[in-house]
């Protein structure tokens, strides 16, 4: 999994650059910048239109005495949907509104969901591979 984060955090700026240099070659340099500026811009203020409805939403839940799990994941998806609106590049803009806009951090959410479901069935066990020897 590191591996996998550590993949994309080196070859995500270089695509990024490469469509960049890419969109300015095509549409300009003015209106590629425009583009960068516009979507981080109507990002921020989306993310924080968002994030504040779903500040409220967690507050009701806590008030009314329940775990706010499915508010907390949401609120977890709007902020990081925010910081990779405020990235410059085109992908970063895809994947950050795709966090943002409701419906489709609904099929996020129910994606994550589905994930740690699978994984606290499937590894439920505990893995001392890791001591090896050295565990009694």
């Amino acid at each position: 999994m590191l591996g996998y984060l550590i993949l994309i955090f080196m070859l995500v700026p270089f695509i990024e650059l490469a469509i960049l240099i890419k969109a300015g070659q095509h549409i300009g340099v003015g209106w590629t910048l425009f583009l960068v500026i516009f979507t981080g811009v109507s990002g921020a203020c989306l993310a924080k239109q968002q994030g504040t409805l779903i500040l409220r939403k967690i507050l009701q839940e806590i008030n009314s005495g329940r775990m706010p799990s499915e508010e907390l994941l949401e609120g977890i998806l709007i902020l990081c949907g925010g910081i990779l609106l405020l990235t410059p590049g085109f992908i970063t803009d895809i994947v950050g509104f795709m966090c943002v806009f409701p419906i489709t951090r609904d099929l996020i959410k129910q994606g994550i969901k589905r994930r740690i479901r699978k994984m606290i069935l499937e590894e439920n066990s505990i893995d001392f591979t890791f001591f090896k020897d050295r565990f009694f």
